[in-house]
């Protein structure tokens, strides 16, 4: 008995050694052994941010092609926005009860078999000739994205060093900015010199090259646990509420119907929190929003993700309708704001290895506040550099934010969570999207929604996130046991 308890005492001691983080002004102490080895780190990189980019570009380049897919398939194009928002829906879902299968199974596993599902789904797309065919197509694609989308911060966690766990993160945001930049040309070239449908088959050469050298991806070791189906769908069914509550209620028209939604999906996930509270391993990750670090990171995801939609998402109408430039000359104009993250995510990652995160953030929200507020008040026959520099202000903000928080929320977790923890950063990314682009449709239906009405929206939340990133430095430092 005494050595048994001896050797529990071993094993728990290598595992709290493991799990150390030594936080001195952001710095961290590498754990032993971690990340893969070169070359075969570098080959894991290329197969995640070919991944990456993948769904990505399937996000968001649907959105040039809404016109053409409701007048090919005689909808209304209020109609045919359902082709970007119910994929949308379907991927906040799903993201956590995969993440948690991802644990189940493997992340490597899960991850390529949503990249196989995404593909076949794509190339189904080709013979969709109604709207519920594709429909039931973006449902098949948006799971397979969430399948993979679920486990990849927690495929970075393992591939890089823990120390290097910041570049690792900021290298990704590069990804996602280049690929957000790349969708909107990319999609305007396919819809204006071939059919439609080939803009959800653009992406997929992207998908079979991350197959192919994905065997150097980070082995997929499970743990061979049960997964807990009666929580998995529970928890898809209160974000199904709450977030097409909030649809209903800023696009629909359906104010209280909306409302009442998203409050029944609140009640359904603190009921879900409440059972998941007994669990080892929880679907909804009650046990990783118990600590005070990861909480405050995704509260301030979540609200930093509102201010910058509510910038992207406003900013097509105003100069259109309200500064009068076209369509194009807006799609130009808006580049500043990707580019800049192209430069700003890489280096803000890499500082956030060496400097306290917290710090990083609220530095990031202050310069986005005064960018925002700029925006908020540029002249209405502003030059195309006024609004750049404006943009490219905005983006440096957020780009000081985002991989910081992102390294904050995922390197705290415990790594046998570490899925949990990518799927919750994922959740909180799109949910945070999901609030700002509805938080701009209300103002746009109150007539208010062109002006400098959702830049403002946009500030609230950038403050909110400057005060979660101010708490959680004030309990890293005042208080580190407590993280």
């Amino acid at each position: 008995m005494l050595r048994m308890r001896n050797d529990e005492q071993i094993a728990e001691a290598a595992h709290s050694v493991e799990e150390i983080t030594v936080n001195t002004g952001g710095a961290v102490v590498a754990e032993a052994g971690d990340g893969l080895p070169f070359p075969r780190r570098a080959w894991a990189i290329v197969a995640v941010s070919f991944g990456t980019a993948l769904f990505v570009l399937d996000g968001t380049v649907a959105n040039v092609a809404l016109p053409s897919i409701a007048r090919d398939l005689g909808v209304e194009e209020g109609v045919a926005v359902n082709v970007v928002t119910l994929y949308q829906l379907v991927m906040v879902m799903t993201l956590l009860p995969f993440s948690n299968l991802g644990e189940r199974f493997g992340l490597r596993r899960i991850y390529q078999i949503g990249q196989v599902i995404f593909m076949a789904a794509s190339a189904m797309v080709m013979l969709a000739h109604s709207l519920p065919l594709l429909l039931a197509l973006r449902v098949a694609q948006a799971l397979g994205a969430g399948m993979a989308l679920s486990v990849t911060s927690a495929m970075i966690r393992q591939i890089y060093p823990r120390a290097k766990l910041g570049s690792g993160l900021g290298i990704n945001s590069v990804i996602v900015a280049s690929s957000s930049a790349l969708a909107p040309v990319l999609g305007g070239f396919i819809v204006a010199h071939f059919d439609w449908r080939w803009i959800f088959v653009s992406a997929v050469p992207f998908a079979i090259i991350s197959l192919l050298i994905g065997r150097f991806l980070p082995e997929p070791h499970a743990d061979g646990g049960r997964f807990d189906w009666r929580s998995g769908l529970w928890s898809a069914a209160s974000f199904a509420l709450i977030v097409g509550g909030i649809e209903i209620a800023a696009h629909g028209g359906q104010l209280v119907a909306g409302i009442a939604a998203s409050v029944a999906g609140l009640l359904s996930a603190l009921l879900l929190a409440r059972r998941e509270r007994t669990h080892q391993s929880p679907v909804f990750p009650v046990d990783l929003l118990a600590k005070p670090t990861i909480a405050w990171s995704a509260m301030a995801a979540v609200a930093g993700f509102v201010g910058s939609a509510a910038l992207i998402v406003a900013l097509p109408f105003r100069l259109q309708q309200e500064m009068g430039f076209s369509p194009e000359q807006a799609g130009l104009l808006i580049l500043p704001f990707p580019l800049t993250m192209l430069v700003v995510a890489p280096a803000a990652g890499w500082l956030s290895d060496r400097v306290s995160p917290s710090v990083l953030g609220m530095v990031g929200m202050a310069i986005a506040l005064v960018g925002l507020l700029f925006v908020a008040f540029t002249p209405i026959h502003a030059a195309a550099f006024t609004i750049a520099w404006r943009l490219s202000l905005c983006a440096l903000g957020f780009g000081l934010f985002f991989s910081p928080n992102a390294r904050m929320l995922v390197g705290n977790s415990p790594r046998q969570r570490a899925a949990a923890a990518g799927g919750l950063l994922a959740t909180s990314r799109l949910f945070g999207q999901t609030l700002g682009a509805a938080g701009v449709g209300v103002l746009l239906t109150v007539s208010t929604g062109k002006g400098d009405a959702p830049m403002i929206f946009g500030i609230v939340f950038v403050v909110l996130a400057a005060l979660c990133s101010l708490a959680r430095w004030l309990i890293v430092e005042r208080a580190p046991e407590a993280a």
